[in-house]
């Protein structure tokens, strides 16, 4: 993955994460919209004009192609959205970790 990648993905909207995880699996735009809607508990509802904003521009990136021979137009994360996606969760991890502690009374001098 390329450093231009890194730098237009890192940190990653919710939105974006949420969509990239939804396409680990092929789906097509309304079953995107039903993932995440069931994986965040209704928490996070895509529209779907922010929907095809956001597959459009990943698609063009390509941290999402478009799967060939399906029915309905169908996504998939590629390999350097994969690592996109890996990359912010283990940052999302280090940040959740470092707010436990904080707030557990660590304790954090320079």
């Amino acid at each position: 993955m390329n450093d231009v990648l890194r730098k237009k993905y890192i940190p990653m909207t919710e939105t974006i994460y949420y969509t990239l995880l939804a396409v680990i699996r092929p789906r097509h735009g309304y079953a995107i919209i039903q993932y995440v809607n069931s994986l965040t508990g209704g928490r996070i509802m895509l529209g779907t004009g922010t929907l095809y904003t956001m597959v459009g521009r990943l698609t063009a990136d390509g941290v999402i192609v478009t799967v060939p021979g399906a029915d309905k137009k169908t996504y998939q994360i590629t390999g350097d959205g994969m690592e996109l996606l890996q990359e912010e969760t283990r940052r999302l991890e280090q940040q959740l970790a470092d707010g436990q502690k904080m707030l557990a009374g660590g304790v954090f001098t320079v």
